[in-house]
Order: structure tokens, then sequence, then C-alpha cells
């Protein structure tokens, strides 16, 4: 059993990685992406109108070691009497309990022009870094011999990413690519015969969101949205999600990742100030059907300040 554990994670570390092949590492993924904006598109920072934090914690098929699991932590706000917005956002990776770990650190401005009597379009700009750790001394947690390959530490690399946000009272729309600059970690094919050959390369994410709110009565909100992400050498990621709001606190609806995944989201509006998300997925593919995977789960939490900027306030769904 610990074996074909061990088998398993080197499969997923494989696909990270990118043993023996150029590998085009995609971001991290989220079922509560329409509650975490900011982590794709650097132009919705400021958006809400008002102070925001938010905190997203996500486990990645639970039951096998060494899944990959994702923190994520921003905060963004308007600039009183003025058009900028600002944020800032730590996203953690870690992959293999420590075999693979990944910090981003990002600052991030954005500038918020009317072009009509309801739609805003706001332009974004994101600078910042990551940090990589690589320990492949870890491999052998999963009874996997340690490759031969050199350790990192601590490396940074810096990047930038740009978006575009348009919304209204009932619609949005946001092109975005959060990381601009194609890093590459390390390349070992000068080593010798025996030794692993492998590139490790970040490509560049493009985003496409868009979602609507529909009052469907005094009680009820509906709101479909999608995510579109597009990234050189994967599979494209398309992400459908229907929500429904009542009373404004109850959040419940369902995602489907194309060939990938189906989840289930709820979420309660505890006071006018604090929401709680909770999401879970569950694998479409073959993975999803192993003794050792029993879905991803998120939790999600948002603490917002009392609302001082009104004419910059969307509705609370998006």
């Amino acid at each position: 059993m610990v074996n074909l554990r061990g088998k398993i994670i080197t499969l997923v570390l494989v696909s990270v990685l990118g043993f023996q092949y150029a590998v085009a590492q995609q971001d991290a993924q989220y079922t509560q992406y329409m509650f975490n904006t900011m982590s794709v598109n650097p132009a919705y920072a400021g958006s809400r109108g008002q102070l925001s934090i938010a905190g997203l914690y996500r486990s990645q098929w639970v039951g096998l070691d060494g899944a990959p699991e994702s923190q994520t932590l921003n905060l963004h706000s308007p600039i009183r009497n003025s058009k900028i917005g600002y944020g800032l956002s730590v996203v953690n990776d870690n992959i293999g309990d420590g075999v693979v770990q990944e910090t981003y650190f990002d600052a991030v401005v954005s500038y918020t022009v009317d072009v009509s009597l309801e739609g805003k379009l706001s332009f974004g700009l994101k600078l910042g870094g990551n940090l990589l750790n690589l320990d492949f001394n870890g491999l052998r947690n999963f009874d996997v011999e340690p490759v031969a390959a050199d350790n990192i530490e601590n490396r940074f690399s810096p990047n930038v990413g740009l978006g575009m946000y348009y919304h209204t009272n009932k619609f949005y729309a946001g092109l975005s690519a959060p990381n601009l600059l194609q890093t590459e970690h390390f390349d070992n094919s000068q080593r010798d015969a025996n030794s692993v050959r492998f590139l490790s390369k970040e490509r560049i994410n493009f985003y496409l969101i868009t979602g609507y709110v529909f009052d469907l009565n005094n009680n009820f909100k509906f709101k479909p949205a999608l995510l579109t992400k597009v990234v050189g050498g994967a599979p494209l990621q398309v992400d459908v999600s229907a929500n429904f709001l009542f009373n404004d606190k109850f959040t419940f609806g369902a995602a489907y990742r194309w060939d990938a995944a189906l989840s289930g989201m709820a979420g309660f509006q505890i006071t006018d100030q604090l929401m709680l998300g909770l999401a879970y997925d569950r694998e479409t593919t073959e993975l999803g059907g192993t003794q050792f995977n029993d879905g991803s789960f998120e939790v999600f939490l948002r603490f917002e300040l009392v609302k001082s900027f009104q004419k910059l306030v969307s509705p609370r769904f998006f």
C-alpha cells in the first residue's frame, strides 16, 4: 500500500516538475474563485468599495499523502475620493509535504474609469515574485528514492502581471495574465547520463472570468459564472459554476471543472462584515476513484469594513 501511495505521489510530482521534458506549470486552482478574484486578476483590487481581507485554504485530493495544499491571503481597498485601488496578496503552494513549496508575494494597484452610467472599467498591475524550495530528499517519505538533481532553497523569481476588469451592478468580466514572466527554475540537461533530466518552467497563465446576477425575486439571486484558463503546454481549463443567494445571507451552488471535477459550494454571511464559504470537489478522472482520494476541500473566510465608499460598492455576490 505504501509503495502504491509512493507511485501516486511520484506521478503528482512528475506532473508538476516535468521529469524528462519541459513542463508548463499552472497556477493553483480554486473552486471558490468567484470569492477570490484578486488572486487571478489584479484589476479587481478595490472594486468592492471597502477594505476587504480574505483567506482561503485548499486541500487537494484528501487521503493521498503529499497531495497539494494551497493557502491564500489577500487584502484590497479603494483609496477614498480617488479612482485608485490597492492590494496585497500572499499565496503558498505545498506539494509532497515540503518536496515542492512555492510562495508568492504580490503588491497590486488598479485604476478605475467610468465608461457608462453603471459600467466601470478597471486596469490592474501586479508586481511581486515567488520563493521556490525543492527538497528531493523528501521523496523518501513516500518510499521513493530521491532523484539525481540539486535541491533548491529560497530561490526568488520576480514577476509582473496585468489585468482588466469591467463590472456593473449585475455583470462582470475580466481578462488577465497574473504572471507574465516565464521563469525557468533550473535545467540539469548537461549532467551525466545517469541523472534525471528536466526543465521546470512557469508559463504565462491567461484568465477569462465572467458572471451575471439575476434577481429571481425579493429573496433569491442567481449567478452563473465562468472561469477559463489557458496556458501553453497544458489542457484548457474551464470552470462553470451556478450559485444562489438567499436573503443576502446563504449561498449555495455547484460547479463543474471541464473533464476534471464536480463541486458543491455553500456560504454564510455571518454578519455584514464576515462571510464563511465551503467547497468540496470530487474528481471525475481516474484519480477520483482511488482509495486514497477523498476529494478536495476549501474553506474561505472574508472580512470587510463598513461600506464607506458607496459609489464603488458592488453587489455582495461578486
